[in-house]
């Protein structure tokens, strides 16, 4: 969220930055709405201010004897109560409206972030490994799963509808290797704090990170007043929201492996067959909470964790970052992991890495401050996918996949795999 000080200290540059994104200029209807909010906020304190004098008057008055004059000043307190109600709730709904209209404009992004409409128009930064050559068809991992036998997509629609799916044997016990396995590497060797956060929450937790309430028809609420978590990036960031933390434990580095779930509601066609877009998939998440200082290389750290669960894997990927059309609402600046697959032909993204400087942290107050001062000031937020899960399984299988439909298990994957070297049908 933006600081409406900056918008009325700076509303070109505002303008400037909605501009990037592809939106209108607001500042001006801002800082109107703001300087009328402004107003009504100081005519409250001011006939506050005047009610609380004349009810002292009242008393006075009443001492020395001047009935009329304490009975003027007591209708003027009545008539000031009325008032302060009327300014009171204005100034609430001014306020409100305020709130609502800034919490739903995107984060100004960081001016390297390159210019674009699309996808298309993303940056290659660089490419590690070389794509697998093949002596026969490369399948797609819908068609391998099936016939090995692990994958049943037709079952799970009867269950629960499309973009569903029930995974068997070890192809299933393959993805919770994966899991296991990146949640290993990110608290083992890259220092980051396991957690195990709930998969509902209040709609707060939503507002903080940017959900909402912009993109509420991508995700799934509840009878309660629950909100399914689309990615645990929700709930980790959030776990210090409305706190001071002292910046002397700066950063703070969290993971989680979870659950998420998604509507797709403006996925309408795309990916219809597979698991690379489902309502309901695993992903391992990693959050940052660091200084304004230590946010552009806790960007670039992150991201090389991420990346190297793909060199552990020996899965083949491109880094790309995003341009303008296609950067998150909450980040400032994105890097995509897009990991090859042959039987698509193309590379997938796989994991984003955000840098969101303080628009998180404005929104659920979460501020940090310098061991023995007293001022405050926010904190900046990350997030990034280490990896996104049921991908990751959809590229070790055509990555790994043999002629005889069978898949080899990456040697990372073994131990965790009790034996299984192959994956072959009805394993």
């Amino acid at each position: 969220m933006f600081d409406l000080k900056f918008i009325r200290d700076n509303p070109e540059a505002f303008d400037k930055a909605l501009a990037r994104r592809g939106e209108e200029a607001r500042s001006a209807d801002i800082i109107r709405m703001d300087a009328e909010h402004r107003a009504v906020l100081t005519e409250a304190q001011e006939a506050q201010a005047r009610r609380n004098e004349a009810s002292k008057l009242i008393g006075r008055a009443k001492g020395q004897g001047l009935e009329d004059e304490a009975q003027a000043l007591m209708a003027e307190v009545g008539e000031l109560k009325q008032k302060l109600a009327a300014l009171e709730e204005k100034e609430r709904a001014l306020g409100e409206e305020l709130t609502g209209i800034l919490m739903t404009l995107p984060n100004a992004i960081y001016d390297d972030v390159p210019d674009g409409e699309s996808e298309d128009d993303n940056v290659e930064v660089r490419t590690w490994g070389t794509p697998r050559s093949f002596n026969f068809d490369a399948r797609e991992h819908f068609d391998l799963g099936e016939a090995l036998g692990g994958m049943d997509f037709e079952r799970a629609a009867r269950l629960s509808g499309s973009r569903f799916v029930i995974l068997k044997g070890s192809i299933a016990r393959l993805e919770r290797a994966l899991g296991q396995f990146m949640i290993d590497l990110h608290i083992r060797e890259h220092g980051y704090t396991e957690m195990w956060t709930p998969a509902l929450v209040r709609e707060a937790a939503l507002l903080g990170t940017g959900q909402l309430p912009k993109f509420g028809d991508d995700a799934f609420t509840t009878n309660t007043d629950h909100w399914l978590i689309p990615t645990s990036e929700v709930t980790l960031t959030n776990v210090h929201a409305g706190e001071i933390l002292d910046e002397a434990d700066l950063p703070i580095r969290m993971t989680a492996h979870s659950q998420c779930f998604r509507a797709e509601a403006g996925a309408a066609g795309r990916d219809t067959r597979g698991m690379i877009r489902q309502h309901q998939f695993e992903k391992v998440e990693m959050v940052s909470v660091t200084t304004p200082e230590q946010s552009d290389e806790e960007l670039e750290r992150m991201t090389a964790c991420a990346e190297e669960v793909l060199k552990q894997l020996e899965l083949p990927y491109r880094l790309v970052k995003l341009c303008t059309g296609d950067i998150g609402f909450g980040a400032r600046r994105t890097y995509d992991l897009e990991v090859w697959l042959p039987g698509q032909g193309k590379f997938r993204e796989i994991s984003s890495c955000s840098t969101c400087g303080d628009f998180q942290a404005r929104r659920m107050k979460m501020r940090c401050r310098p061991k023995g001062e007293k001022q405050t000031r926010f904190v900046h937020t990350l997030n990034g996918s280490g990896l996104a899960v049921g991908r990751t399984l959809v590229a070790v299988m055509e990555n790994y996949q043999q002629a005889d439909g069978s898949i080899r298990v990456p040697d990372v994957l073994k131990p965790y795999m009790g034996g299984i070297e192959v994956i072959e049908a009805n394993t």
